[in-house]
């Protein structure tokens, strides 16, 4: 094999069907999971509807969440020095391979960010509401403390899952903002939005099989099971939150600070 090949097979899981215990793993977390990917948020965002100063408010507050992925992945990556346990092997080597794509995704998070007015200071100092906090401290919690299963089902499932359904449809609202002079939309501010809606479906699927070969009795897969399933209501605390309590925009201020591009 090439060294060319061996790199791009490198960290690349091949998932395979549901079946067992695994299917109704699956099935049981798809009505939260669509809560989240549906939520009145991404619902307006999606057709141009939002009101700017909510739109500001949730990238502003989500960055810390995009921001620490990739250490909340380090954590875990941190645990899977046993390699000839059961899909540890598997798991460090797709780590190791998606932490650095999240760090390319950091910068285009804030790219987006800019594009709708707000700044790298903004964005170095914020500090969201606990509602919307909540979040991070249950990830760093769950990769520092749990089992690597756990961190998997909490961090690349629960957050990536839903998060992949909802860029599909917010794509196609972003034109709306630049139409009405609210923000500058480009391939740099779009970039995130777009790797998301693209090639990022696949992780969620992927962090699955990786629990799928990591849960082998019946104790660590309700352990991840449960870790799913609380990253997951987390996220819609964090959204909730993040759309009632949007404080007043100086629109004039906004509108000095973009500009529409083709």
């Amino acid at each position: 094999m090439t060294e060319k090949k061996q790199k791009e097979r490198y960290g690349q899981i091949v998932c395979t069907p549901h079946a067992g215990w695994s299917q109704p793993f699956w099935e049981r977390l798809v009505p939260m999971k669509d809560r989240i990917a549906h939520h009145p948020l991404f619902e307006e965002m999606a057709s141009g509807n939002l009101s700017l100063a909510r739109f500001r408010h949730a990238l502003l507050n989500f960055y810390p969440l995009v921001g620490n992925f990739p250490h909340y992945m380090s954590l875990t990556l941190s645990k899977t020095h046993h390699i000839s346990e059961p899909g540890v092997l598997d798991t460090r080597d797709w780590l190791i391979n998606n932490i650095m794509i999240e760090q390319r995704h950091l910068y285009w998070y804030r790219d987006w960010a800019k594009g709708f007015g707000i700044t790298d200071e903004e964005l170095d100092s914020v500090t969201p509401p606990p509602a919307m906090d909540a979040i991070n401290h249950y990830l760093w919690h769950m990769n520092q403390r749990g089992t690597i299963a756990e961190g998997i089902a909490a961090t690349n499932l629960a957050i990536e899952w839903a998060t992949g359904d909802w860029t599909i449809a917010v794509v196609k609202g972003m034109r709306a903002y630049a139409d009405r002079g609210e923000a500058s939309i480009d391939k740099r501010s779009m970039a995130w939005l777009r790797a998301h809606a693209h090639y990022d479906d696949a992780h969620p699927h992927e962090a699955m099989e990786l629990i799928k070969r990591l849960c082998v009795d019946e104790k660590s897969r309700k352990l991840a099971f449960a870790a799913a399933m609380r990253g997951m209501e987390y996220y819609l605390l964090a959204l909730d939150d993040c759309y009632a309590s949007a404080p007043p925009l100086n629109l004039d201020f906004i509108r000095s600070s973009v500009k529409v591009t083709d």
